[in-house]
């Protein structure tokens, strides 16, 4: 019999992809609601929360669950439907950026308050302050190792993952 089966890692692991997979699975219908998809709130999201509300394309690969091209084909759709824009970097011509739209910080504004309330309910809210402070810290330490272009672009300090 194999004895790495109870190996703690893997209850880790486990528990992360778990915890992960339920939260997403509260906040889809949401999402919905509002006609977006999980990666358009997120790009919204990234954006807002980005100095000048924009991003560089390749950091904002970084920052989400997608590639650059896989950022591309996003940008490509929500573009279409005036909620970002793209804008050319003026130092690189290789390079451009994603900047949120007036009409994207609309959607955002609308999906916000129901999306905080279920974050309250089922995450943030379970959990005491500080036991809540201690995971978040947690989860920066694992970011920045597995994924650390998460952060790129960003003003960190100012504004919390």
């Amino acid at each position: 019999m194999n004895t790495d089966l109870d190996d703690p890692r893997l209850t880790a692991g486990g528990l992360l992809a778990e915890a992960y997979t339920g939260l997403m699975n509260r906040l889809a219908a949401q999402f919905e609601e509002h006609r977006l998809s999980s990666v358009e709130f997120e790009v919204l999201m990234r954006l807002a929360r980005s100095p000048g509300s924009r991003l560089r394309m390749t950091d904002l690969a970084g920052q989400t669950t997608l590639s650059t091209s896989g950022v591309t084909r996003v940008v490509d759709r929500m573009e279409r439907s005036g909620l970002v824009r793209r804008e050319a970097c003026p130092t690189d011509r290789r390079s451009s950026y994603a900047v949120i739209t007036d009409d994207g910080m609309q959607r955002l504004d609308e999906v916000l308050p129901g999306h905080l309330e279920l974050l309250q309910r089922w995450y943030v809210g379970l959990l005491p302050e500080d036991r809540l402070t201690q995971l978040l810290d947690s989860l920066r330490v694992i970011r920045d190792a597995v994924n650390p272009c998460a952060a790129a672009g960003s003003e960190e300090s100012a504004l919390p993952a």
